[in-house]
C-alpha cells in the first residue's frame, strides 16, 4: 500500500520574489557552490559566474567550492578558477574529492607506510602527498597493458593498503587488474571511491560518463 506522501505529485520549482531572495540571501552567510556544470564546463566560465561572485562576496558573505571531481588537487582547481578570470578564489576556499580521499585516509589513522594505488588523476597523488601518504599508478599507468600470457603472473604491490578510484581519462585493463589484485590479495586493503555520479562535464557541449567507480563495484569487496 502506498502512503501519501508517494500519492503526492512534486512540487514545480518557483522563482523567488524580491522580498523572499532578500530574506534568504541575508539569512545566509556561507554559499557552497558545484564547479562542473555550475562554475564552468569544461574549460569555458558560465556567463554570469564572475559577477555573481563579486557580488556575494560583496555583500560580506563567504563562498566555498565543492567538487567531486577528483582530477585535480586544490591547488590546481585554485589555478583553473584564475585561469578562467577568478582570480579571488583560494586554494582554502575550494574542497575536492581528491583532498577529502587523502583525508579520509588521515583521519581514520591510515599507516604511512602502506601505499596508496590511485585509478584516477594527478589531484588525488598530490594530496596524498601533501597529507604525508606514498601514492602510485594515476596518469603514470595510463600507457601500461595487461599481458595475457599462459603462465603468466601479474605482480602488484604487497604494501598497497588503499586504492583510490577517481575520474580517470586514462582508464585501462591494466589499472582495472591492478587494482583488484591490491583489494583481493593485500590483507585489509580498502577500497575508496571519489564520486558515484552518472555523467561529468568534461566540455562544454557535451556531457560525459561519469563513474568509474562503476567498473570495480562488481570485481571489488566492498
Amino acid at each position: 500500500m502506498k502512503s501519501s506522501s508517494e500519492d503526492t505529485p512534486p512540487m514545480a520549482p518557483q522563482l523567488l520574489s524580491s522580498r523572499n531572495f532578500k530574506s534568504l540571501f541575508d539569512s545566509v552567510d556561507t554559499f557552497l557552490f558545484d564547479c562542473d556544470g555550475v562554475i564552468w564546463k569544461g574549460e569555458k566560465l558560465i556567463d554570469g559566474v564572475a559577477q555573481t561572485l563579486d557580488l556575494i562576496r560583496s555583500k560580506g558573505k563567504n563562498v566555498v567550492f565543492v567538487t567531486n571531481n577528483s582530477v585535480k588537487s586544490r591547488r590546481q582547481y585554485a589555478e583553473k578558477f584564475r585561469s578562467l578570470g577568478v582570480p579571488s578564489v583560494t586554494q582554502d576556499e575550494i574542497f575536492s574529492s581528491s583532498f577529502a580521499a587523502a583525508m579520509y585516509l588521515k583521519v581514520n589513522n591510515f599507516h604511512k607506510d602502506k601505499k596508496v594505488y590511485v585509478i584516477g588523476g594527478e589531484g588525488i597523488l598530490e594530496e596524498l602527498q601533501i597529507a604525508g601518504f606514498t601514492g602510485l599508478g594515476g596518469p603514470e599507468d595510463g600507457e601500461k597493458r595487461a599481458q595475457w600470457k599462459s603462465n603468466s603472473l601479474f605482480e602488484h604491490d604487497k604494501s598497497v593498503g588503499a586504492v583510490v578510484v577517481g575520474l580517470d581519462p586514462n582508464i585501462n585493463y591494466y589499472k582495472l587488474q591492478y587494482g583488484t589484485l591490491c583489494v583481493r590479495e593485500n590483507p585489509g586493503c580498502l577500497f575508496i571511491a571519489t564520486n558515484r555520479d552518472a555523467v561529468g562535464h568534461m566540455t562544454d557541449l557535451q556531457e560525459w560518463p561519469g563513474m568509474v567507480i562503476r567498473l570495480k563495484w562488481p570485481q571489488c569487496p566492498k
